[in-house]
């Protein structure tokens, strides 16, 4: 399926909405509480969230919707959108830039369409499915991921430790010790930074659909791949265990050691 521009704009529409809302409240006193999961919810967490569903809403009355704050309506709709407000709400509220807005466009349970924009230093980056990666941002980039056929050789990225259960941290370890590298932190952005050749490889996770469906279709346009441990296509009720890789030559050593 192309994705037609008018879904395009309207992600960047719903993009633009967010920032305009998040921008503000970045740095700023805000009140944050602790949800079921004890990760914190700001007040620009969720009128981001309710400004892009609104603004998706009134252009598309017959598509469905997933979000991080609100749950989901319409989902057995042929198209529905997956919204995370702010992808790394922790580094949002301690100031740190690695945040960011993540909308994705599933077409009959398949992700074509996805957007990571970072409201704070003016960067986006938009996969669409059949199409060479989109990217804009006053700090530079090269779209597109880098060879990089050597795990050895490899810019690992992981956000936090902390989302490894106690059976897979090992497994991860042993990634971590088979690359070149390996930084912390970075959420979403991590991904972008894949999708610029400046990163390699990513292994996250318990994400939800939220937080890897907009990204699947920035990899891929950007030359890369997004799959589960097993190395298998990602599915909405699995596991959340993500790995990223820019190199396709990369993937079967990183499954290797995953697999313990």
């Amino acid at each position: 399926m192309a994705v037609v521009e008018h879904f395009i704009a309207a992600a960047e529409a719903a993009a633009d909405a967010a920032g305009a809302v998040i921008r503000p409240l970045f740095r700023s006193r805000l009140l944050v509480e602790a949800k079921g999961d004890s990760s914190p919810v700001t007040e620009a967490d969720r009128e981001a969230e309710r400004t892009i569903r609104a603004l998706l809403a009134a252009r598309f009355p017959d598509h469905g919707q997933l979000g991080e704050e609100f749950g989901a309506t319409g989902t057995d709709a042929e198209y529905v959108w997956v919204i995370d407000p702010i992808d790394g709400t922790r580094a949002f509220v301690t100031g740190r830039p690695l945040f960011g807005t993540l909308i994705g466009l599933l077409h009959r349970g398949r992700p074509v369409l996805g957007l990571i924009d970072q409201p704070a230093t003016g960067e986006r980056w938009i996969g669409a499915e059949g199409q060479p990666l989109r990217f804009r941002g006053p700090l530079g980039g090269t779209p597109g991921c880098r060879p990089c056929p050597a795990l050895s050789d490899a810019e690992l990225s992981c956000t936090s430790p902390s989302m490894f259960t106690a059976a897979e941290a090992p497994r991860v370890a042993a990634v971590q010790q088979a690359a070149r590298r390996v930084t912390w932190g970075g959420d979403c952005y991590g991904y972008g930074l894949l999708a610029l050749g400046l990163v390699d490889v990513v292994v996250e996770s318990d994400l939800k659909p939220w937080d890897w469906v907009p990204l699947q279709p920035v990899i891929e346009a950007a030359g890369g791949r997004l799959t589960d441990w097993s190395g298998a296509p990602l599915t909405l009720d699995g596991p959340g265990q993500v790995i990223a890789v820019g190199d396709a030559a990369l993937l079967p050593e990183v499954v290797r050691l995953l697999a313990g």
